[in-house]
């Protein structure tokens, strides 16, 4: 043994050796990482060879040994850290040689290899990455953040610390519609930093918003490491849940949590909202104190007046922009308390009809599967799932809304109780009701008659989902009954959108916030997973960038809007009507819907096209392309070196060896709490793929399988990864901004700047650890 160390122990010190030494040696990081595993693995193989490196085994043929296995202690829970008085025996690290390890670790490298990076299920959604990426890419090639941030320094610039609180109000709406960190930061750079500058701000507080704010991308969705981390957890969870399973003698995760164990980069999208949302706010507060504290290097700032349009007095502002907005949405929750509004489709859950909380438990298990069980779920569900089992309830499949769908016209019937006011009727009217308040503050002086007709309509289709339409009609049914006030409002909708195309705050942010609604709605909402919503907002943002090249140019932008409009009645008519034509029935209505929506296809892939042709003449599409290729290539090309780390670790018994040492700990919770200190250490030499892709595949089967939330452990690590940004000497956010930051800007600047931010990010994460339920909330709220 070298210096009393374990053979295992310094193969990991080897291993983290040659990783930091590959990655500052100035080689693409995605090239040392592989290249740091082939060369550990070969010192490694040579001292194991020599006979210097010695593993301190436990000894499995003793009698101690035997008696603990009698004692109902599982096989994987014997480790060094839990018993150390067990009698132990020298080994090899490689028991047979490094040959037989390179043999046996072959076709496990070409199955790792083809599970996680060229087939497998989580290919599809690491496909999204590529889109978000062109996404954000396009959509900064646009100069999108140049008219958000000129926008928001006007409205936010006369507030203590105003430029500051505009930064961070763009960078994280860059963040929900780009998500690429260097993107953000650079651009952000180089446009609103000669301003605070110019206008008193400190070097200080200017850097660190601005580097913080370019982060956000990495928590707030579309995110592209949660897109990474998804992909992994869902693996990690199901398998470490299997193996929690079969450790306490049930023959599946299913029997022993009474729900599968999978966990979706959707629901992890939804869940990470509420804590992007949350950081962004605690980011603006500390601007905003910092002014209060320190006027003079934070000051308030009037900028020239670009907004155009009328002016418009406080009062109208809070009345049409505040007060009542805030009354109809306010009436509209209130309405969907007293039941007035909400969900007519009856949505049979096998749970709830059998009164049995959470759903029935599988009771046909052994003793300790049951003992586990009951522990789990408690005494309560178990009897009431043992009672139900008793009187003859199976596991049959429920009812489902497309069930009620496919049903014969003749067999549909109006479900009992069921609220007068429709859940998507109800959307749709706040939606329009809003639109058409917007438009009234933002013009008041304009006759109020469209808008008011539009008022009326929406009122008319209200009415009508409340007295006419019933949960047994089909949506070609409800269709026709709304078709008049639908007209009626979309007639008033087109004097709205000229009176909100005249304010600028509303012409600059609308387009990118429609884009954002598209893809997250999609994806929050279940209407798909990530992948086409990642294609629908690719398609979206060429559409975008190409209309806004159009108008510099002066030539008419109208294909490009008819597009966008075919791709919402295209969405539209996916999501309310069946268009499934290969089935033995087929009604007039499936067909007239999917000819619809296919001529609707057509148009929208039309319209994409064009886009593309657009930006290739102007000379925009080709870096796109190749920025996007350079920036995928380089994700996987780190993802197939770190597989190939990380089995240079398992080879060994490395990574065996540190989930030993997590699993010692009686508390699951003091284990992640050792897995975080250790990523944020790591944060500052490495970055987030690299934690990623080589410490989370090691970490997770100890973390995931336990009893903690998966979605809640996925975003603290999450939050945690993005700290590695800011961190010194090698977070990346600080890189690009020292590259774009004028030479009175010192790197001891930047990094005094970043040092308050990251404690916001430390309390960002205390936060979420003592409120788990910001990160469920939203995921419980929405269907999925």
């Amino acid at each position: 043994m070298i210096f009393g160390l374990d053979g295992v122990e310094i193969g990991l010190l080897i291993v983290l050796v040659c990783l930091f030494a590959g990655i500052l040696s100035g080689f693409p990081v995605a090239f040392a990482i592989g290249g740091a595993g082939i060369i550990s693995f070969g010192i490694i193989a040579l001292l194991d060879a020599q006979g210097v490196l010695i593993h301190q085994a436990i000894d499995t043929g003793t009698q101690q040994y035997r008696d603990i296995l009698a004692s109902g202690v599982h096989r994987d829970d014997i480790s060094v850290f839990r018993y150390p008085e067990l009698p132990r025996v020298e080994v090899a690290l490689f028991p047979g040689g490094w040959e037989d390890a390179i043999n046996r670790n072959l076709s496990f490298v070409v199955n790792r290899m083809n599970e996680r990076v060229f087939a497998g299920q989580s290919i599809e959604t690491l496909l999204a990455v590529l889109m978000f990426v062109m996404m954000g890419i396009v959509l900064e090639r646009s100069k999108i953040a140049e008219d958000l941030l000129t926008t928001m320094a006007r409205v936010f610039g006369p507030l203590p610390g105003g430029l500051a609180v505009s930064v961070v109000v763009v960078g994280a709406f860059l963040a929900a519609s780009t998500g690429i960190v260097g993107a953000t930061v650079v651009t952000m750079g180089l446009l609103s930093l000669p301003t605070m500058l110019r206008n008193g701000y400190s070097p200080e507080l200017s850097t660190g918003v601005i580097a913080a704010s370019g982060t956000l991308g990495q928590i707030i969705p579309p995110s592209i490491v949660i897109v990474l981390l998804g992909t992994l957890a869902g693996d990690l969870y199901s398998t470490a849940q299997e193996a929690r399973a079969q450790s306490v003698g049930c023959s599946d995760a299913l029997t022993l949590l009474g729900k599968p164990a999978v966990v979706s980069v959707g629901t992890l999208f939804q869940a990470a909202m509420l804590p992007g949302v949350m950081l962004a706010m605690l980011y603006a507060l500390y601007a905003f104190g910092y002014a209060v504290v320190n006027p003079s290097k934070a000051p308030s700032v009037q900028l020239d007046d670009g907004a155009g349009g009328e002016v418009i007095t406080r009062r109208e502002s809070l009345t049409w922009f505040v007060a009542l907005p805030v009354v109809l949405v306010g009436g509209m929750v209130l309405l969907g308390q007293l039941g007035v509004v909400g969900s007519q489709v009856v949505r049979v859950v096998q749970a709830e009809t059998h009164g049995v909380a959470g759903g029935l438990l599988r009771t046909n298990v052994s003793e300790p599967c049951q003992a586990a069980m009951i522990e789990l779920h408690g005494q309560e569900r178990w009897d009431a799932s043992v009672a139900a089992r008793a009187a003859g309830v199976q596991d049959e499949p429920a009812p489902t809304e497309q069930a009620t769908e496919d049903a014969a016209p003749d067999e549909a019937a109006p479900v009992p109780n069921a609220p007068p006011i429709g859940t998507g009727v109800a959307t749709l009217a706040v939606l329009f009701g809003l639109t058409f308040l917007v438009a009234r503050g933002v013009a008041p002086s304009a006759s109020p008659m469209p808008l008011m007709v539009g008022a009326g309509g929406i009122a008319l289709m209200l009415l009508l989902d409340a007295t006419v339409i019933h949960s047994g009609m089909s949506s070609a049914e409800t269709l026709v009954i709304l078709l008049i006030p639908l007209i009626i409002i979309l007639w008033a909708m087109r004097h709205a959108a000229g009176r909100l195309a005249s304010n600028e705050l509303i012409r600059v942010v609308f387009p990118p916030l429609v884009l954002i609604v598209a893809v997250l709605g999609s994806i929050l909402g279940g209407i798909t997973n990530p992948t086409p919503a990642a294609a629908l907002g690719a398609a979206g943002a060429i559409m975008l960038a190409a209309y806004r090249k159009l108008k510099e140019e002066g030539s008419s932008g109208q294909m490009i809007l008819v597009s966008a409009y075919a791709t919402i009645l295209m969405i539209l008519a996916g999501v309310n009507f069946d268009l499934r034509i290969n089935q033995e029935t087929v009604t007039v209505v499936t067909w007239l819907a999917f000819l619809v929506a296919f001529a609707a296809y057509m148009v929208a892939f039309f319209g994409v096209l064009y886009g593309v042709w657009v930006l290739y003449r102007k000379s925009v599409m080709s870096p796109v392309v190749r920025e996007t290729a350079k920036v995928t290539s380089m994700v996987f090309t780190i993802l197939i070196g770190s597989q190939l780390l990380n089995l240079v670790v398992i080879s060994f018994g490395g990574e065996h060896y540190i989930q030993q040492f997590l699993k010692s700990f009686d508390s699951e919770f003091k284990v992640f709490l050792i897995v975080m200190l250790v990523m944020f250490i790591l944060g500052f030499v490495l970055d987030f793929l690299e934690i990623i892709y080589i410490v989370v595949p090691i970490v997770g089967p100890v973390i995931y399988g336990g009893t903690m939330d998966p979605k809640w452990v996925t975003i603290m690590i999450a939050v945690n990864l993005q700290t590695s940004f800011l961190t010194p000497p090698f977070g990346f956010a600080l890189f690009y901004l020292r590259g774009v930051a004028p030479a009175s800007v010192t790197t001891g600047h930047i990094y005094r700047g970043v040092a308050p931010f990251v404690v916001i990010q430390v309390v960002g994460l205390a936060i979420l650890w003592l409120f788990p339920s910001i990160v469920s909330i939203v995921p419980d709220l929405i269907p999925n």
